[in-house]
């Protein structure tokens, strides 16, 4: 889950696996997978971050054969 603010500036938390595009035109318009649209004041590229630190921090620890080397 992400927080964001409508353009009114009423927080709003939504479900990141819900967004289906995120468009500039010019504010930020999400579309969902339910075919919801929500305009926040976030940038795209702030949405994406907060995207990308959700999705790490949901991440489970790498275990010690998970290091990378082959």
């Amino acid at each position: 889950m992400i927080k964001l603010h409508r353009l009114d500036g009423h927080e709003i938390v939504l479900n990141e696996e819900l967004i289906e595009t995120i468009q500039s035109v010019p504010d930020t318009l999400i579309t969902l997978t339910t075919g919801n649209k929500l305009v926040v004041k976030e940038s795209v590229d702030a949405v994406i971050s907060l995207v990308q630190s959700y999705q790490r921090s949901t991440l489970p620890p790498p275990t010690l054969g998970d290091q990378g080397t082959r």
